[in-house]
């Protein structure tokens, strides 16, 4: 993004550098995606930060999806749906390297774990709403993973730190796309405005749970492999700050969510998502095509 409305917003490199677009569909390989060491084995503390960040990539992904073919222009079908492949790339190379740990497939752990087993935030399975709620859960969790890739591309876990790598200039455009339907739904009519101020009131109580450290987070961030929760939240609150600002809208000062979705404690719609992502796994173990 060059700019944004009134020019004073300056997030996204020129487009110039990537000749396919502001959204693009990832057509690499799994294993081009593992440009680390792709024989490398996670330790057990490292595998459960990695679903931290796989399940959020992988629940996004489907809740994203449902768009398509109902999202308000065609535009945002495609762009809605390739953002959705984008974090299920993600989501499949973090699975990936996750299930070396335990001798788990990409497939068992997206498949065939049950809902206290999943890692995700209570932001990601918060449902789509209307297209004000998705955008400003896309413009929380993009500009978080925008932040967080970018430290981890600085991984000392060399593999984590090539998934990073390619993520980040990904979630970089996830982000734009965000910024710019906030801006205009905010500054568009009366009533794209209150339901922008709506999503804001509704889903603000469930930032805080990204920003929230734990103690095996903190151990392996002090090894160099993780980013600590909290030391992303000044950044990504400067983000939020300026893009709201922009439309006279302010973070709405509410009670934080006790959210527990890190430990396996979930927000009641997660067992919906799972239950529409698995189904066909479960009804046909083992089957290809």
């Amino acid at each position: 993004m060059t700019s944004a409305q009134n020019g004073t917003t300056e997030l996204a490199p020129d487009d110039s550098e990537y000749p396919h677009g502001a959204v693009t569909v990832d057509q690499l390989d799994l294993e081009a995606e593992l440009t680390g060491d792709a024989d490398a084995i996670a330790t057990p503390e490292t595998a459960e930060y990695l679903l931290w960040l796989a399940d959020d990539a992988l629940i996004l992904a489907q809740q994203l999806s449902r768009w398509i073919a109902h999202a308000p222009e065609i535009e945002e079908d495609v762009a809605l749906g390739n953002i959705a492949l984008d974090l299920l790339g993600h989501a499949r190379s973090l699975l990936r390297y996750a299930g070396s740990a335990s001798g788990r497939t990409e497939d068992d752990l997206a498949y065939f774990r049950n809902e206290p087993e999943f890692r995700c935030s209570w932001m990601v399975q918060q449902d789509n709403g209307d297209f004000a709620h998705t955008i400003i859960r896309q413009l929380v969790m993009a500009t978080y993973m925008f932040a967080l890739y970018t430290r981890l591309a600085d991984s000392t876990d060399t593999t984590l730190a090539a998934i990073a790598a390619k993520a980040v200039k990904e979630v970089e455009y996830h982000r734009d796309h965000a910024v710019q339907w906030t801006l205009r739904l905010a500054g568009g009519t009366d009533e794209s405005r209150t339901r922008t101020e709506r999503a804001l009131t509704d889903l603000w109580p469930y930032v805080g749970e990204l920003f929230r450290d734990d103690e095996a987070v903190a151990a392996l961030a002090s090894a160099g492999i993780a980013v600590l929760p909290s030391s992303l939240e000044a950044e990504c609150t400067q983000i939020f700050t300026a893009v709201l600002g922009e439309e006279q809208l302010e973070i709405p000062q509410l009670q934080p969510s006790s959210a527990g979705g890190r430990q396996g404690s979930h927000f009641s719609e997660l067992g919906y998502i799972l239950a529409e992502m698995q189904v066909l796994a479960r009804q046909h173990p083992g089957a290809t095509w």
